[in-house]
Parts: C-alpha cells; structure tokens; sequence
C-alpha cells in the first residue's frame, strides 16, 4: 500500500445532522457543534491494523484539513471532519470535556488494534487565554496511526453500507518566494514589554512571567495559499525529536509535552531555560553553561513546580527528578524535566489540561498575576499560540503538547511565534535574541521557498 493509494471507508449520503449554538451567560460567545453522518446511520469508529510503511505525513492527500501529531515518524495524521466542536471563553475546557464525553459514547467503536491513539480520536487544540479563548475540537473522517512498528487506519461515519475508495496524494505546492513582516507586536515592542516586565518583577512579588511577539511570513499571490504538508515535512526532517502538529491551520513543531495520559498514568516533559548556539562555544560547553545559569534554573523551577502543584491533588503518587537535564535541539538547548505520576481517580486528558493550564513554562507565577501581566503588556492575541494541542481518545487518554514553534496559516500567509520567560535579572537584548531563534524551525520549514 502506496501513500498514494490508501484505502478507506467514507461515510455515505453526506449530510449535516445538526449545528447548534451554545450561549454561555459568563462569556456570551458562538460554541458550534457540527456533526455529519449518512442519512439515517450513527456515527462509527473502526480502527484496523494495515500493510503500508509509507511516511504518515506523505500519506496526507491534500493542504486541506490535515490533522497531524507525529514524532520520530509515529503517531497520528488525519483529514476530513465527522465532527468538531468550537468551545470559547473561560469555560472553554470544561465544555470540551463534556462535549466529548456525550459526543464519543454516542459513537459505536470498534478497535482491533488496541494501540494509543487507535480506535475514535480527536484532535484539539485549545487558546491560551480566556478572552476569546477559541478554541476547537475536531474529529477526522480518516486517521492513519503507527506506533511500535504497527500501522493502522481508523475510519469514521456512517454505519451504513460503505464502498473502498483511495485517497490520491496531490502534489505539494511550492511557492517561489516568501517575505517577512511584522506582525501585532514587533521585535522593538517586544524588548520594551520586556523592559517593563523585569522592572514590575523587581518592584512586586511576581516571580515570572511569559512574553511572546510574532512576525507574519508571506507568499506571492500566484504562489498560494501555503501548502501545509510542505511545512509540517519541513519541520519533521529537521526537528525529528519534537511533536509536529497541525489543527485547524495552527502547525509547528513542539518539543514540550504538556500532559499524556495512558490508563492511569500521567506524565510530562517540562521545558524552560534556554541557550542557543553562538560562535566558538560548543555543544558541551553551551549545556554547562545553561545548567550553571541562575536565571535559567529559577525559570525552570518556577515551572516544574506548578506544573507538580497541579497535579498533586490527582495522583496517588508523583516523581520529579531533583535536578534537570539538557534537551538539544538544533536551534537551542533547553532544561527539561520528566514528571511522572499515578492518578487516583478516571480524570480525562482533557479535565487535566484545563487544571494545568497556563504551566509557569507559558504564563508564569504567580499563575493570576502573570497572566494579568501579558495581557498588559504584549499587545497580541496568541490565540492558541501556548496553548494546548494534540489528541485525546473516548477514554479520556491521550497527548497533549504546548503548541510552541508554530504559526497560524491563514492563506498565503503565517503568523509565526515565539517569545520566553521573564524573571527579574532578565535582559531585554538577550530576550529579543532568544525569540528570534525560537522562531528558526519555522523559519527554516519557510526557507527553502526563498528564491536563490
């Protein structure tokens, strides 16, 4: 089996089974539900075990609607919608939790491969602030997974009668050129919210907080809209030990796992603390001198520890490692700490997320006080730039990244992010260097394009 010639089992006699709107009295914003199904049929998840061993990415039949978690060439990738959910505001992840919960029991599921991320998934990717907070859930009509060397395809719609078709791979567009511009919150404006975060931490009992600018990447006009599949290829060839993701245009490649849960284990990877590489120092001697950091230690306390803060109350047992260790990737050097824990009770991925979220790692601490901060002083809507992004299955496993090194397609453009943590003996300089090498992997998913 080809990428090119993936069977599957679509739904039949497409049609809307419904569209509702959800007004919350709190935040009075439009929540949509959209279902679809054959005529007459209910909804039916069915994951079996296929012979192919083609790249998951390549497997993609177009730039529309590609849902993607991968790393180190295993996991999920996705397309076409048998529904989707569109939550907002503050209660945005307890209405994705419930919504789900009703939406998978009603679905008939029927998984013979009994993997993670087999038999009916979503993938979701949540804001990071409570106003607007939009967000959305969306569950594809086809999933292809791999995991352990083992392949599948989970096929969902209508269970009805159904016919084989294949899924033909179009070509991947290549524009010519591409130019950058500023976005909502430039470099210069940036290094000034930074200034004034260091004199508010020096002056307060805030610890940390989080900024972040953008920058917007554009394509010719006769060369667009940028096709996802050329960025998310890009991203996996060079960063192959991240989660490169995409949901509902917002693609990247992060390399922090905010929360996975597998039955009633928990576990995390934080990062915060970073270096990157300069001239004459070398990879030995750039991880010494992060570890040897005061600043970038504290940093990466503040996050570890609310992140271990959170989910105390949900686990019977928890572990952290003392001391971090260094994660290298080509544009930086980051620390990074396991977190494992035994929960006590069936609490979904979902539930989780909503109590974790913001992690120190991308607001700050206090929690409260800092997002308060950002909203002061950055000047942008990250929508779900750090937010949470990646799958959850019917029985509340899954795995969820913080959608870091990423940028939200819009066209013949891409807002692209990134930014780091603020305590009080930050420099302003130094921040503005570290955001623009965050901004490198997409940058370099981008590159190619340049003419010359």
């Amino acid at each position: 089996m080809g990428a090119a010639n993936l069977s599957a089992q679509p739904r039949p006699g497409i049609r809307t089974l419904g569209c509702v709107t959800i007004v919350s009295s709190q935040h009075p914003r439009r929540r949509r539900t959209t279902v679809w199904a054959g005529a007459g049929d209910a909804l039916r998840a069915h994951s079996r075990v296929v012979d192919t061993t083609a790249d998951l990415l390549a497997l993609l039949p177009g730039p529309e609607d590609t849902l993607t978690w991968v790393r180190q060439g295993e996991g999920i990738v996705g397309w076409g919608e048998a529904a989707r959910f569109e939550p907002s505001g503050p209660d945005r992840f307890r209405l994705a939790a419930d919504w789900w919960r009703s939406f998978a029991d009603g679905v008939d599921v029927v998984d013979e491969v009994g993997l993670p991320g087999s038999g009916l998934v979503a993938f979701v990717s949540m804001a990071f602030a409570d106003d607007p907070g939009d967000s959305v859930l969306v569950v594809p009509e086809i999933v292809v997974g791999r995991r352990n060397g083992v392949t599948w395809i989970t096929e969902i719609g209508g269970d009805g009668p159904s016919r084989p078709t294949v899924h033909p791979v179009r070509p991947i567009r290549t524009p010519s050129a591409i130019n950058y511009s500023g976005g909502q919150s430039s470099a210069a404006g940036y290094r000034a919210a930074v200034a004034k975060a260091v004199h508010r931490l020096r002056s307060t009992d805030l610890a940390k907080v989080v900024l972040s600018h953008d920058i917007v990447a554009t394509v010719p006009d006769g060369d667009g809209p940028i096709d996802a599949r050329y960025v998310l290829t890009g991203l996996a060839d060079r960063y192959p030990n991240c989660y490169v993701f995409s949901v509902d245009g917002l693609l990247g490649a992060t390399p922090e796992l905010l929360l996975r849960r597998h039955g009633d284990t928990v576990s995390a990877r934080v990062l915060a603390g970073t270096m990157w590489p300069t001239d004459g120092v070398d990879a030995d001697a750039l991880a010494n001198r992060l570890l040897g950091s005061a600043k970038n230690q504290e940093e990466h306390r503040y996050a570890v520890d609310s992140l271990l803060a959170t989910l105390r109350p949900y686990c019977a047992e928890l572990a952290a490692p003392h001391d971090p260790e260094i994660l290298v990737l080509p544009n930086v050097v980051h620390l990074a700490t396991d977190i494992r824990g035994t929960l006590t009770d069936d609490v979904s991925l979902l539930t989780l997320t909503g109590a974790a979220h913001p992690t120190a790692a991308i607001g700050g601490t206090p929690k409260d006080a800092a997002v308060a901060l950002i909203a002061e002083l950055e000047g942008m809507d990250r929508g779900r730039y750090t937010g949470p992004v990646g799958w959850v299955d019917s029985t509340g496993d899954g795995e969820f990244g913080i959608a870091l090194r990423c940028g939200q397609l819009d066209g013949n453009s891409v807002r692209l992010f990134a930014g780091g943590g603020i305590v009080a003996d930050s420099d302003p300089d130094n921040e503005v260097a570290e955001a623009a090498a965050k901004f490198v992997p997409m940058r370099e998913a981008l590159e190619p394009l340049r003419e010359g």
